[in-house]
């Protein structure tokens, strides 16, 4: 029987709220196993404990599930993994397998927003990592942090399936006129590469396009439109519309070189650029939000760069663990 609207919602809320007491379920279990654990991370993780019973259930469960994880014997778990993976992709993996395991009574919704072919993508970076790739038609592949893509060629065409992150593409120029189109695909839709370089950046429920040279065809899932994105321009769309196109920034590629860009940003704004890169929590308190910050900032070294902040603004630092840090008003 169908899931009536109001019911689908309601389920949908649950998934995310269970989705969210589970990641910070992980997240502690993670933590706890860390050389750096101290005793201020052992009582922030008490008062989380005793939030609730749900969050006492799930500590208990992300515990248990770490303890089965910890037992694969490491031939048969780095066979299966494929490579070493840093602490955050094994907090991924964790969270992936909790998510499967803790809620079952979520149902299809579940399951459904379960970041499967994320986790297993050909290429992938975890937080604060970024890696470049040759491709087999010779194009150029560089990902930029918490980034998860696939990479399909075949003699019809060259297909990057992109699930989260951001990349920037150098497509290579191949002696045969009939070379098979270059295609990105995200949730929303497809670009196609018309001889160029370009941006392509996921977010939750939009994809954003900027192009630095040649120029991209975009084609989104549930609309016939399509709209050419020249150099020096940018756009965004989801799955049912283009949003004008506007000028580009020059400093779009400026991640890969471990740069952070601001011009008169909304620290709010920034510190969320910022977290990209910073494993834990960083949070902006509301009274901070409407500050200014410009500048370029090395995001190899996230502590420096709030440490900066604190001296370039009125502001402070409240840390509850390094994991755990809100930006303040002084």
């Amino acid at each position: 029987m169908p899931v009536r609207e109001a019911e689908f919602d309601r389920v949908r809320c649950m998934t995310r709220k269970t989705a969210s007491i589970i990641d910070e379920a992980v997240h502690w279990v993670t933590r706890q196993g860390a050389s750096n654990f101290s005793a201020a991370d052992q009582a922030a993780l008490d008062r989380w404990r005793q939030q609730s019973a749900e969050h006492e259930q799930m500590w208990q469960r992300a515990q248990a599930l770490k303890q089965q994880f910890d037992a694969i014997p490491k031939g048969l778990g780095m066979s299966t993994l494929g490579r070493p993976r840093p602490l955050s992709a094994r907090r991924q993996v964790l969270r992936t397998a909790a998510l499967a395991l803790f809620a079952p009574t979520l149902g299809w919704l579940a399951y459904r927003n379960l970041p499967w072919d994320m986790w297993n993508a050909e290429f992938r970076t975890a937080k604060g990592e970024s890696r470049s790739i040759q491709l087999a038609d010779g194009s150029r592949l560089t990902l930029n942090t918490g980034t998860s893509v696939n990479a399909v060629f075949t003699a019809e065409s060259r297909l990057l399936r992109q699930y989260a992150g951001e990349i920037l593409v150098e497509t290579a120029h191949p002696a045969d006129s009939n070379a098979p189109p270059f295609i990105v695909r995200t949730d929303e839709g497809q670009m196609q590469a018309l001889g160029t370089r370009f941006v392509v950046r996921k977010h939750e429920r939009h994809t954003e396009l900027t192009v630095l040279q040649g120029a991209v065809k975009i084609t989104p899932d549930e609309s016939g439109d399509t709209v050419v994105v020249r150099a020096g321009e940018r756009t965004r769309f989801d799955s049912r519309a283009i949003q004008p196109v506007t000028a580009a920034s020059p400093e779009a590629p400026s991640w890969t070189q471990g740069i952070l860009y601001a011009n008169n940003m909304r620290l709010a704004d920034f510190l969320q650029e910022l977290a990209r890169y910073r494993e834990g929590v960083l949070q902006c308190d509301p009274n901070a939000a409407d500050l200014r910050v410009s500048g370029a900032f090395q995001v190899q070294d996230t502590d420096s760069v709030l440490e900066l902040l604190t001296q370039s603004l009125p502001v402070k630092l409240h840390e509850r663990t390094r994991w755990w840090v809100r930006v303040a008003r002084r």
